[in-house]
């Protein structure tokens, strides 16, 4: 079973389409209350219905102290790398380091045209997402001193300045599924970030998926341990049953230390915008997991209140 060394992050994944904009910056203050260390948000920007991301991520991270902010995942084809990049480290050196960089690769291609995007196939979009992450280390990578020059076949830049460097080293979390993403995931990435509902074949594909990441991190001269698995989930507290993530916390709490323990999932993200749902699952189900996991691991480095709570730990990379 796979235990990649982590220690265990919780979050929530806000996805309003009907809220008024101070009830979505109320529940990442709600999740940042519930001792949640991280808040993310869609980012379909053809999507007239929903806040801008980068605008929202910026405005959460001025009105929240401790939490972390992130993109889930933030729409590649509709944002250039290179500014990208530059607008991740200024706001991660505004929030005092605390902007994590989720990524995706584009799909809904219909809607990118729309909005002036170029329009690629599903392998295009992997290999664009590959060269947009070599410009974006590269933007960040203050200390080479020479102009960055990368030469690829959907992102060019020649010559740009680098920098600013960020407050912190920003994670590079990739929302995949299929096995280029996955390899590219393993390769290049410092996470893997699916959701569940979206994962077909269930706890065999997870292990399968798993196994590609593994393996192309191995290739690339990495340890698997290097990339992170987090995982966005949905459920429903109440009265116990049978299915999953559908009865008390400590059903959660038993269910998740299975995705933990044999899977390897580090990072739990809950989908959703029920405050009270958020409370429970930061209040009940997180603290509760990291016992459980701290137990059966045989060491107290999960306990949440030794392991540094609220902050995202370093990924190995």
């Amino acid at each position: 079973m796979p235990d990649y060394g982590h220690d265990l992050i919780f979050g929530s994944f806000i996805t309003p389409t009907n809220a008024a904009p101070q009830q979505v910056v109320g529940l990442a203050q709600v999740s940042e209350a519930a001792g949640l260390d991280l808040v993310t948000f869609q980012d379909h920007p053809y999507q007239p219905g929903y806040l801008d991301t980068w605008t929202l991520l910026a405005y959460v991270a001025s009105q929240t102290e401790r939490v972390h902010v992130s993109g889930n995942v933030l729409n590649l084809p509709l944002r250039p790398p290179a500014v990208l990049a530059r607008a991740a480290a200024s706001l991660d050196l505004l929030s005092g380091g605390r902007f994590e960089l989720g990524l995706g690769a584009g799909g809904f291609w219909d809607a990118i045209g729309a909005m002036g995007g170029r329009r690629l196939t599903p392998g295009q979009g992997v290999e664009a997402l590959s060269e947009a992450i070599d410009i974006i280390r590269g933007i960040w990578d203050v200390q080479d001193k020479a102009r960055l020059r990368v030469d690829g076949t959907y992102y060019r830049v020649q010559g740009a300045k680098r920098g600013p460097a960020p407050a912190h080293d920003i994670r590079i979390w990739l929302g995949a599924y299929k096995p280029k993403m996955l390899s590219l995931t393993g390769g290049k990435a410092d996470g893997w970030l699916p959701s569940l509902p979206y994962i077909q074949g269930g706890l065999d594909q997870i292990a399968k998926d798993n196994a590609i990441i593994d393996a192309a991190a191995v290739e690339a001269g990495r340890q698997p341990a290097a990339v992170r698995r987090l995982l966005n989930i949905g459920g429903q507290f109440g009265p116990g049953s049978d299915r999953f993530l559908a009865g008390p916390p400590e059903q959660w709490v038993e269910q998740l230390a299975v995705l933990t323990l044999e899977y390897g999932f580090s990072g739990y993200v809950l989908m959703g915008d029920d405050p009270t749902a958020i409370q429970i699952f930061g209040q009940e189900v997180a603290p509760a997991l990291h016992e459980l996991v701290a137990a059966e691991r045989g060491s107290h480095s999960g306990d949440r209140a030794t392991s540094g709570a609220g902050a995202v730990p370093d990924t190995g990379r």
